[in-house]
């Protein structure tokens, strides 16, 4: 699974990242900008064309123009993406020494791909697993749910599973095979705001995120949003 940008605004890179790395793939953004590596040194590396790759379980690599080794890395610590200031992926060193922030100027292209060879690999409990599960029983996303849709496109992304509650009202659901971070309720945010243009001004879009559990950050934000958290494994449909 490959997904790209060409181009994209810093906002809409920002986005991008943090969905695909809430999703589990790696992100790659390519484009001009500096970083500052410190902790037991310190190296600024001035401002080029160069490449980030965010793999994820968090490690960041800054790749140059040539060479074999990156320029510059870090892994270990709690990664941040914010469009606020050009777009800045940092990575905080966590319990290791090292640290690294990233500023890009413009980014030329956004690309996630699954870095895992699916051919290769035998994998349980994924998505997929979890889609097949709440489909074949839609009460476990919560009583009276109905789905009518899946992958329903919006000006935001596509929406794993669109449907209606017992009241009749549009829901939105966003599934997660692994828990949650607050990236996800970012996402699932976007899906429901989009929903409501695209339906009409006035229509109720309720958002309910399902995974096998959340991070508290994720469960605060998705109560300040109004969204809701249904906890479910894809154990069971893995394990049939």
């Amino acid at each position: 699974m490959t997904h790209s940008l060409a181009d994209p605004t810093l906002a809409d890179a920002e986005a991008f990242a943090s969905d695909a790395n809430a999703d589990g793939l790696a992100v790659s953004l390519v484009g001009p900008c500096e970083a500052t590596f410190s902790g037991r040194a310190h190296r600024d590396l001035a401002a080029g064309v160069r490449q980030l790759l965010w793999k994820p379980d968090d490690t960041l690599l800054v790749h140059g123009a040539g060479g074999r080794d990156p320029d510059a890395w870090a892994s270990g610590g709690t990664v941040t993406v914010d469009a606020n200031d050009g777009l800045v992926v940092a990575c905080d060193g966590g319990s290791a020494a090292d640290a690294l922030r990233v500023r890009f100027d413009a980014v030329h292209a956004a690309t996630a791909f699954d870095p895992v060879d699916a051919d290769a690999t035998t994998v349980s409990g994924t998505e997929a697993d979890l889609k097949e599960r709440v489909l074949a029983d839609p009460d476990l996303i919560e009583p009276g749910f109905r789905p009518l849709a899946t992958e329903r496109e919006t000006p935001a992304g596509r929406v794993d599973v669109y449907g209606r509650d017992a009241d009749g009202t549009v829901v939105a659901v966003e599934l997660k095979n692994v828990r949650a971070s607050p990236s996800a309720a970012s996402q699932l945010e976007r899906y429901v705001t989009a929903l409501r243009r695209d339906l009409h001004a006035d229509a109720e879009v309720r958002g309910i995120l399902v995974a096998p559990a959340v991070t508290e950050k994720t469960r605060r934000l998705l109560a300040e949003s109004g969204l809701a958290f249904s906890q479910v494994s894809p154990a069971d449909a893995a394990g049939r």
